[in-house]
């Protein structure tokens, strides 16, 4: 059994896949301090009110708000973040999408 998981893993995209999630989740990281370290506080600076990523909105007693402001940063990380992948992909290693 432990032959055909060993070929498993090293025949198939398994490996690739696994070395892919580790190397994502450290970019991943690696980004989201950048955007939160660098980017957000000068953005922070060019909008009105530096905690804007608290803003909400309550629909009434008893109810929890709506955390539009947590919802609008969590959108510009992720544009940062694909566009960060583009880059590397696309620009750097001149590797084009199938069409």
């Amino acid at each position: 059994m432990l032959d055909q998981f060993k070929k498993f893993m090293l025949e198939t995209n398994a490996f690739s896949l696994a070395i892919g999630v580790v190397i994502g989740g450290a970019v991943a990281k690696l980004v989201t301090a950048l955007v939160a370290d660098l980017l957000m506080p000068i953005i922070a600076l060019i909008l009105p009110g530096g905690a804007w990523r608290e803003f909400s909105i309550s629909l009434g007693v008893g109810h929890d708000p709506l955390k539009v402001g947590d919802l609008v940063g969590s959108l510009i990380d992720f544009l940062i973040i694909a566009m960060v992948v583009y880059i590397v992909i696309v620009k750097l290693f001149k590797l084009q999408p199938k069409t």
